[in-house]
């Protein structure tokens, strides 16, 4: 507690010494960061607790599984994240914004003084997550908003359990834990690409193989054919944006460009409409962007993580070597040219 005491004035600091719009946006950033600790409650109160309703405890009881199992066999950080819950009166912990130019790919970088720079900005509020993308939009820039049911605060603070998605089904309350967790074993500043991507890669073999060590056939069968669906979906929109970036590198007119670029998202919003979680939304740059984020570098991780064996330990190891280095010298993680 004492040490996230200092990291919540070292941010108050930040914002009094900010511009205006940076003040705003930093005060609503440790407002909700604030408010969402305060009500977190440790898990085995909660157990204990005979008013706590069968339904919550029962997920609790998982998430606990769950939460020791990412310790013993993933070797993920034995600490007091994901071992408190938090009730939100909000379907999603935060809203992401994220914009990129009308002929480009590489969305605007926001920069904080703990997590560097990233490729998105968080609201706790949606209408201020809205209020921002109509300022992007009206720059004539691309932007998308998309609901965030949990982030991480990289081990600084206690992260809990959230209401957004603890009544997920069981495979995916197990890939939200491990994705999150993974952000605190490997994080690297100003490259949202190397983060996400690894964290991916993470999830992803832990929930193989939790699913399997807990006897839940089923389960992994339903979350092997939700995989090579997701990989079907990356390749469509790996393809879109290999047809945009040499498009966006033409010489052409505007509008012919423009005309060019409407074309290929009217056929983009096609593979779109196949995916649950992008089914309504607007296809853009900015959309590809925030997508390539999870997906750019997630077929290089796991040849890494194939090289050591799948021994996690070992793989975690390298990518932290590979991290410490500059990102020109990165070899195969060095993200390609957008």
């Amino acid at each position: 507690m004492e040490n996230s005491l200092r990291i919540l004035v070292s941010l108050l600091a930040a914002v009094l010494l900010s511009g205006c719009e940076t003040f705003a946006y930093y005060l609503q950033a440790v407002g909700g960061q604030m408010s969402l600790m305060a009500r977190a409650q440790p898990v085995e109160a909660l157990l204990k607790d005979p008013a706590t309703p069968q339904p919550l405890r029962g997920r609790l009881e998982l998430a606990r599984e769950i939460r020791n199992y990412a310790v013993r066999e993933l070797k993920l950080p034995d600490n007091a994240s994901y071992r408190s819950y938090a009730e939100l009166d909000r379907p999603y912990a935060v809203w992401n914004v994220v914009a990129a130019p009308e002929f480009s790919l590489e969305p605007l970088q926001s920069c904080f003084p703990v997590a560097g720079c990233v490729a998105y900005r968080g609201f706790f509020s949606q209408d201020d997550a809205a209020k921002y993308a109509a300022e992007l939009r009206a720059q004539n820039l691309d932007v998308h908003v998309y609901g965030v049911a949990a982030y991480s605060t990289l081990g600084r603070f206690d992260d809990p359990l959230l209401s957004t998605f603890i009544l997920r089904s069981d495979a995916a309350l197990a890939r939200l834990v491990f994705h999150e967790l993974a952000h605190q074993v490997v994080y690297v500043k100003d490259d949202s690409t190397f983060n996400e991507s690894f964290a991916v890669v993470v999830e992803r073999e832990g929930v193989r193989r939790w699913l399997a060590a807990s006897g839940r056939g089923a389960a992994l069968q339903d979350d092997i054919a939700a995989e090579e669906s997701s990989r079907k979906f990356s390749e469509a929109i790996d393809q879109a944006r290999a047809r945009l970036t040499l498009l966006y590198r033409q010489r052409i007119a505007p509008e012919a460009m423009r005309e060019r670029k409407r074309a290929e998202y009217a056929a983009l919003k096609i593979a779109l409409q196949a995916s649950p979680r992008f089914r309504d939304a607007e296809p853009n740059n900015a959309l590809l962007a925030s997508v390539a984020t999870y997906t750019q570098l997630v077929s290089t991780f796991e040849h890494l993580l194939q090289e050591e064996g799948g021994d996690l330990e070992k793989f975690y190891a390298k990518v932290k070597a590979l991290a410490a280095n500059e990102p020109s010298n990165r070899g195969p993680l060095s993200a390609p040219s957008r």
